[in-house]
């Protein structure tokens, strides 16, 4: 058990290190002698531990999503289980916007690999096949409505969340500042789920 411990923790210091380079620098130009040299280990680790460098940034990258759905989870989670589907819904798309300097960080580094991502053939194919689960998790609080249609829930969801990240890069370029972002937020909900 002490190794698996081990082992994730190396690899979530790797990662790290791959976050910090792609906030700094963007990932087109970083090689896996730079990653290893930001994390303080030889480049062997890091090959043993993620093979080529595709591998690792999309295992970086992985991480670094898995973090944003657990810290996530947790702030839905502490609003407890009597809150409206609009409350709810607000909630979710208010973690796909930098309302703090952790999320903030997290989408810096996510647009860095957007940037990555149009340039490679093999990374656009990933995330072209990617499970929509967002969009599937929205839509099924969407579609709980018996007067919603699940493909009308479905482009609802889709919506919403192309809206989010819509204010995401205009909140992350300073063009857009919080409170104007939250009020334009409360207006699409307002278009999609009726005033509040």
């Amino acid at each position: 058990m002490a190794s698996e411990e081990n082992k994730s923790r190396r690899r979530r210091q790797i990662a790290e290190a791959v976050w910090r380079l792609a906030g700094r620098v963007g990932l087109e130009a970083v090689t896996l002698r730079q990653v290893a040299d930001e994390a303080g280990v030889s480049m062997r680790l890091v090959q043993y531990y993620f093979g080529n460098r595709t591998a690792l940034l999309l295992a970086a990258l992985e991480i670094l999503n898995e973090d944003a759905e657990s810290t996530a989870r947790q702030r839905i989670g502490a609003l407890g289980n009597d809150i409206s589907t609009r409350e709810l819904v607000r909630a979710i798309l208010l973690e796909l916007l930098p309302l703090d300097e952790d999320r903030r960080r997290r989408y810096v580094v996510q647009s860095a690999y957007f940037v990555r991502f149009l340039t490679d053939p093999q990374l656009q194919e990933i995330a072209r096949t990617a499970d929509p689960a967002l969009e599937s998790l929205l839509a099924s609080i969407l579609g709980a409505d018996p007067a919603t249609t699940s493909d009308d829930a479905f482009a609802d969801a889709e919506l919403l969340i192309a809206f989010a990240f819509g204010l995401q890069a205009e909140m992350l370029l300073d063009q857009l500042d919080e409170p104007h972002a939250l009020r334009l937020l409360d207006r699409i909900l307002d278009r999609v789920l009726g005033a509040a």
